[in-house]
């Protein structure tokens, strides 16, 4: 069953269109990762799905059904976590936990969502003095509360640690066992690869391209990185051209270069046997595949954290 349907969506403030005649559909049980620079309509386009705005044109349906009339039903299906939220300073996480749960169900559903979010060890401690990925846990925690098929995270882990992370990273692989669906707004670029299973990437209010990562790579064909850097300074390093090079930069001022190529396997002997015959000495030697900032960055011009 498809989760979400957009066809034809377009929102338009002023002289500025945010979101430019968008058409996809979100399977349910699908992890979904929302990624652009500020300003491409991420924001917009997942207030439009919230309910929080109406599209100028066009229609959203959420689990088969519009917002219009189906409001209180559809509210109890999402769950939402911000990138920023203010909680009672004075509250445990525990009360926090139960007052919102209130707003729901009768149940008191505190200890299981406790238990998921892995916060039990906090939950008398007030929400004042939680660390910043403790908060965090804690609104995804309130998110949770109602069991939502759909939730909806901004991103959720910017300024955590690597170790907090990953405990949302974590809490979150779980939640796609019970075929929860997940669209994540995020500047993290392992964070979409570890998570999801698609990558919408928007610019100026479109999708410019969507798919895994490694179908996006494959049908952009950007190859892998080679980079290195040589005990010279202020010299020339010529490469010359070998099978499957498909771009070479040199910084002839540090002495660092830089190669796009086909197949890394391939491409590394022939450039190590360059330096070699050349009698130069290596400093720096580090071979990678292209990442989602290096596939924005090759369509757009532009860095996603830009």
């Amino acid at each position: 069953m498809t989760a979400i349907e957009l066809r034809s969506v377009t929102k338009k403030f002023k002289e500025l269109t945010a979101v430019n005649n968008l058409t996809v559909n979100i399977e349910r049980g699908e992890y979904v990762a929302l990624l652009g620079p500020n300003g491409a309509g991420k924001t917009t386009l997942v207030e439009m799905i919230e309910g929080i705005q109406t599209p100028d044109t066009g229609e959203i349906r959420i689990l088969g059904k519009g917002w219009k009339g189906n409001e209180q039903e559809l509210k109890n299906k999402l769950g939402f976590s911000l990138q920023e939220t203010h909680f009672i300073p004075k509250l445990t996480v525990e009360e926090t936990i139960k007052l919102f749960s209130s707003f729901y169900t009768k149940k008191d559903k505190a200890s299981e969502i406790l238990e998921i979010t892995g916060l039990e060890a906090k939950k008398k401690t007030y929400v004042e003095n939680l660390s910043g990925g403790q908060r965090q846990k804690l609104a995804l925690s309130i998110a949770l509360i109602h069991d939502p098929e759909i939730l909806i995270l901004d991103e959720p882990t910017t300024g955590l640690d690597p170790t907090a992370r990953r405990d949302i990273w974590n809490i979150l692989s779980e939640l796609k066992k019970k075929s929860t669906t997940l669209i994540l707004t995020t500047h993290y670029m392992e964070e979409a690869e570890y998570l999801c299973d698609r990558i919408l990437i928007m610019n100026q209010g479109k999708f410019i391209a969507q798919g895994s990562l490694e179908s996006l790579l494959a049908e952009y064909q950007l190859g892998e990185i080679i980079e290195f850097s040589l005990a010279i300074k202020d010299k020339e390093f010529n490469l010359k051209k070998f099978v499957g090079l498909k771009e070479f930069q040199w910084d002839k001022e540090n002495g660092k270069g830089r190669l796009i190529v086909q197949d890394i396997v391939k491409a590394m002997p022939v450039l190590l046997d360059k330096i070699k015959k050349d009698k130069l000495k290596l400093e720096n030697f580090e071979c990678r595949k292209m990442t989602l900032d290096d596939l924005f960055l090759s369509m757009t011009g532009r860095r996603l954290d830009a």
